[in-house]
């Protein structure tokens, strides 16, 4: 006998909890939700600060590129939740929305439905802001929305000096505007990590409805022609099947849900068939598109210790502003500023130290994922291309300088100890530029491997539809046709909200 749901959501991170949360809203309407990874059971997966430390555990998928060609071939290292809660379980809880003219032109081109104004109501429905309701914001969600609980003196002194520069004070980056300088507000609730299956996911598990299966790698869609039937997946060493009613929803980051419908068959038939792989539908645009945020330090010694406190996300405050000083366009730079030395190992020193970062938000290069094998367990190709597009390049060296002149401060002059990185040393253009190359980074915001759109290279439809097959739809970072100015996570829920919506909507 056959074993049946409605709908089947594959991956329970920041959209695929989501999407399960609300689609068993209806008690009529059964959901299995399959993780590949576990429960949460670290102590740091609850402590803000101990974040970075959840790296290479269980809990992370540890990607890594190929090796980057324009930046010294040196391969980054790509962290993917895979755990309950996804990403949303490992990243430094940072809540940004993104900025209006980043949906606007997702509308422009041609996603009617995914504008500003369209997308700012599942923004403040799925938020518990701890500020009260407006009209930038909504109290009545499930994920908690917090200002920091104990702000670090260099935190409190890059905002001051940012605004000392003539950048502006930003209170609220998600509200009416981003450009300025000022603290995040982060996911967290009563001082502890709220990923997206501790704010969605656990306080629905009573739901008979709702199956929720970890451990569960699935390794193919199933389809009859182009209609998609069910789901392959290994659980506990075995080969599982199960069926749908009504859809499939792909729910798997930018880096897994284009590998699964790769190994499923969708995909660019030239690089399925070199790997002997059944083509469903010739879809190039699978795996391509890749973008994702790349940022570059500068660290300085401290003339007294700063420990951070255990709520600290690290990356407490931060500024958006525009290379051109423009204030009608997206901020073009993101910088994050944390009380310790933050640094590549070249730079690496035991002291106490802050750093301040910057990242390009809009980038221009573009990377793949691509399938290395046609065996479900093994990692995909993953290129980034950072740093492909000179002006790229320009701008982090243009987010250097600024970042210099915020440190270089009075109001650092009594916490400013030497410059670890890039160093005294490093003035020139010419070493700077060289120092970009050899220890810039990423911020882990891929996304755009399942672009939504209606031309040639665009994977799903505005209402997040594969092209070319039936009953099956992705939700999460991958459909973003163009990343989005901060960081990722909040977008990906949003998105998690709207999509659970059109499959309400099409199910009537």
């Amino acid at each position: 006998m056959k074993t049946k749901y409605d709908y089947v959501v594959i991956g329970a991170g920041s959209g695929g909890c989501v999407v399960a949360n609300r689609l068993t809203e209806d008690a009529e309407t059964t959901v299995l939700l399959l993780e590949a990874g576990n429960p949460p059971n670290l102590p740091e997966h609850e402590i803000p600060l101990g974040w970075p430390k959840l790296w290479g555990t269980e809990a992370d998928w540890a990607y890594s590129t190929e090796e980057e060609p324009y930046i010294n071939n040196r391969k980054i290292y790509c962290p993917r939740g895979k755990v309950l809660g996804g990403s949303s379980a490992i990243n430094a809880m940072i809540y940004i929305r993104g900025n209006r003219y980043d949906y606007d032109q997702w509308d422009q081109l041609g996603n009617v439905g995914w504008s500003y104004e369209d997308v700012l109501p599942y923004f403040k429905k799925s938020e518990n802001q701890q500020r009260e309701a407006c009209e930038f914001h909504g109290v009545d969600g499930f994920l908690s929305v917090t200002d920091p609980l104990a702000k670090s003196v260099t935190s409190q002194k890059f905002v001051e000096a940012a605004v000392e520069l003539g950048y502006g004070h930003n209170p609220d980056f998600n509200g009416a505007q981003q450009h300025g300088a000022g603290f995040y507000q982060l996911t967290i609730k009563d001082g502890k990590r709220h990923s997206t299956a501790t704010a969605f996911l656990l306080p629905i598990l009573h739901r008979p409805n709702l199956t929720v299966t970890t451990g569960a790698l699935v390794t193919r869609l199933l389809f009859e022609g182009t209609q998609t039937v069910g789901v392959e997946f290994i659980h506990q060493g075995t080969i599982q099947q199960v069926w749908i009613e009504q859809e499939v929803i792909l729910s798997a980051g930018a880096i897994d849900s284009p590998k699964l419908l790769m190994l499923s068959g969708i995909g660019k038939a030239e690089h399925l068939k070199s790997l002997d792989i059944p083509v469903v539908v010739d879809l190039p645009g699978v795996g391509q598109n890749l973008q994702d945020h790349v940022l570059v330090g500068v660290a300085h010694e401290a003339t007294q210790d700063l420990q951070p406190d255990l709520t600290s996300n690290l990356a407490e405050v931060g500024l958006f502003l525009h290379t051109e000083g423009r204030l009608d366009a997206a901020p073009d730079l993101q910088f994050f500023s944390a009380p310790i030395l933050w640094t590549h190992p070249t730079y690496g020193r035991s002291v106490p130290g802050f750093t301040g970062a910057v990242c390009i938000t809009n980038p221009e290069s573009r990377g793949s994922v691509n399938l290395g094998s046609a065996f479900p367990k093994d990692p995909p190709i993953i290129r980034m291309n950072y740093l492909q597009s000179e002006s790229d390049l320009q701008k982090l060296l243009a987010g250097i300088k600024i970042c210099r002149q915020i440190f270089q401060s009075s109001v650092f002059d009594e916490l400013r100890g030497e410059e670890v990185a890039p160093g005294a040393d490093n003035q020139s253009d010419e070493t700077l530029l060289a120092y970009i190359r050899e220890t810039c980074d990423s911020v882990y915001h891929p996304v755009g491997t399942c672009k939504m759109g209606s031309d040639r290279d665009s994977v799903v439809n505005p209402e997040l539809k594969v092209h070319g097959v039936a009953g099956l739809r992705v939700a999460d970072a991958s459909i973003m046709p163009t990343i989005i100015t901060g960081n990722t996570n909040a977008p990906t829920i949003m998105i998690g909200e709207k999509a659970a919506d059109l499959i309400k909507a099409a199910a009537k």
